[in-house]
């Protein structure tokens, strides 16, 4: 459930007031996500989404995200659009939390990933990589490869709870992807969570057939400036394995070609998307650790299982090579 703070209708009413919407025709909670609540808002200016941010979002860096989607809109990225309100503002606050309207983008994402999904996600991050250029202002990664010793620590007490011999197993791949880490490859405004639910996708008009277009990419509180590479590996995770946890090669060829066919891998990107796989595979699993072992019942985050990327991060620390992830 992704609603965690409950709107008023007389709130709410209150709140549409500082924006040129027209009348109120439906408003709803969506029930997917983990982060923030979010909402179904239908005015007769159109439909449209209602995010409050919720405790695991520093308000601080709410501009550079939003400035960040609206680069991208205004340079042809099907992404949500923030709305100003009637001051030129679109950051506001909403039952006590910070708000904001965006644009209402069609389509669905993937419940099974399938091969034909994969060619038009490599191409819709690739145009991302390419516009986010022009957006000067950078955000290191704060869950990047610095943050993830501090990770693992923070869950050393209690990682093996999970699985025992866990902490130790990290330990032994953080030795072997840290040192290996690239630090010269091409760096810029990257989405670091494109995840298959948050990429929708237009139907193609074959039933059955074509998953058709990709028609919005969403959910961009986590992105950041990092190695443009680095967000094709986490796709890599993300997109390229089956229920079993099986890697699926084609899958992973045809995210490659769409990415490159907008966007050519440099060699040296290339030959670094093995260790970068296996530190997007580790960023996950520290993630999803941290909240398995530290999260107290009834707090506003929901947990995942960090072993899915634990089977994950062994299979790229076994296939070492480019070729073994579908070059």
């Amino acid at each position: 459930m992704a609603v965690y703070t409950d709107v008023t209708d007389e709130a709410l009413a209150e709140f549409l007031t500082g924006y040129e919407l027209g009348e109120l025709v439906a408003f709803r909670g969506i029930a997917e996500g983990v982060e923030n609540s979010n909402f179904s808002l239908r005015t007769t200016a159109g439909d449209f989404i209602l995010t409050l941010y919720e405790r695991r979002v520093d308000p601080a860096e709410l501009p550079w995200f939003l400035g960040l989607m609206h680069h991208l809109a205004q340079a042809g990225v099907s992404c949500p659009l923030p709305v100003d309100g009637r001051d030129g503002e679109a950051l506001r606050r909403l039952a006590g939390r910070p708000a904001v309207i965006t644009t209402f983008l069609p389509g669905v994402w993937p419940r099974r990933v399938r091969p034909e999904h994969c060619r038009p996600l490599g191409a819709a991050l690739a145009r991302l990589h390419l516009a986010g250029a022009g957006y000067a202002a950078a955000r290191p990664n704060g869950l990047g490869p610095g943050a993830w010793t501090a990770l693992l620590e923070s869950c050393r007490g209690t990682g093996d709870r999970v699985q025992p011999g866990l902490v130790a197993e990290l330990d032994a791949a953080l030795a072997r992807i840290l040192p290996a880490w690239p630090d010269a490859l091409p760096r810029g405004q990257i989405h670091a969570d494109l995840f298959p639910d948050n990429v929708f996708f237009l139907p193609g008009r074959r039933t059955g057939g074509s998953p058709g277009t990709v028609s919005g990419l969403i959910d961009f509180y986590f992105a950041c400036t990092d190695l443009l590479a680095y967000d094709v590996a986490i796709c890599l995770n993300a997109w390229c394995f089956e229920s079993g946890m099986e890697f699926n090669v084609t899958k992973a060829r045809l995210l490659l070609d769409g990415y490159a066919g907008v966007r050519p891998l440099s060699p040296e990107e290339r030959a670094a998307l093995p260790v970068l796989a296996q530190g997007a595979a580790m960023r996950f699993l520290l993630t999803r650790l941290y909240d398995w072992v530290n999260t107290p019942d009834g707090a506003l985050v929901t947990r995942k299982d960090p072993l899915d990327y634990l089977r994950r991060l062994r299979h790229f620390l076994a296939a070492a090579t480019p070729a073994a992830l579908g070059l």
